[in-house]
């Protein structure tokens, strides 16, 4: 058991500083939830489904290799930007490899009316409207390109151990659990996190470790959950619980 007459313990923290801990816990938490929203978004229509399933993360890093990575963009997450006969007519013309001679009369078109506006404009996006671009997108999909996977590994290795470091020098003050489950629950974000990322770079040379992927999101996220929800418990119910077994117990001695 923790030692509770320590000043540097959730229950006996003052306000302000509980005030500082509950608005980080409450927006990391918050934080965490749109992440994985955005991976709905990002990946969970691969496969052309809904839900995040392990073909998502299949197509998403190693590839839909027997077709183009245009055609698993159309077939999943943007499949509602443009017509069933649209999207037919985008596919038809990969699958035929894409030839120039078709580009301004037939596909041109479909592409400016439907995907300029965001693909044209917004620069973390491929700009389609232009036919070499196009020309790449339709070639067969081997997934994430290695230069993508470097620039989000490194922004999630960076970015989440920050977060998942705040997450735990808070829990580290808990009382009541014992050293080596508190210090096992601080450290296993970040070996689900290298876990979920080794993963992604795995499932590029072979499918089957995209189960990696979903094995790892899911620890760092419960061991998160716990620790920001223990935390929580400790510095704003345990304190109202302890005040009131006090009186209580002082009540009765008294009677």
């Amino acid at each position: 058991m923790q030692n509770t007459t320590s000043w540097l313990n959730l229950p006996s923290l003052s306000l302000s500083v509980k005030a500082l801990f509950t608005g980080y816990i409450l927006v990391a938490g918050l934080g965490l939830m749109m992440a994985g929203a955005q991976i709905m978004l990002t990946h969970g229509m691969a496969d052309g489904k809904p839900g995040l399933s392990v073909d998502d993360i299949v197509y998403s890093y190693y590839g839909n290799r027997t077709g183009s990575k245009l055609e698993s963009k159309l077939n999943g997450s943007m499949k509602t930007k443009a017509t069933p006969e649209e999207n037919l007519t985008l596919i038809e013309w990969a699958r035929n490899d894409a030839p120039e001679s078709e580009w301004l009369p037939k596909i041109k078109p479909i592409v400016d009316a439907k995907c300029a506006a965001c693909h044209a404009n917004i620069p973390t996006l491929p700009n389609v409207a232009e036919y070499k671009v196009m020309k790449e997108m339709a070639a067969v999909d081997h997934g994430a390109e290695i230069d993508a996977l470097t620039r989000v590994s490194h922004i999630h290795l960076f970015g989440i151990s920050f977060i998942f470091f705040f997450i735990g020098l808070i829990f580290s003050m808990a009382v009541g659990f014992n050293k080596w489950i508190k210090a096992l629950l601080i450290f296993t974000p970040f070996a689900f996190l290298i876990l979920d990322i080794a993963g992604w770079w795995l499932t590029k040379w072979y499918p089957g470790f995209a189960y990696l992927i979903m094995f790892g999101g899911f620890g760092y996220s419960m061991a998160s959950a716990i620790m920001l929800f223990s935390s929580l418990y400790q510095m704003w119910i345990m304190p109202l619980r302890g005040r009131f077994s006090e009186e209580n117990t002082w009540t009765d001695a008294n009677r």
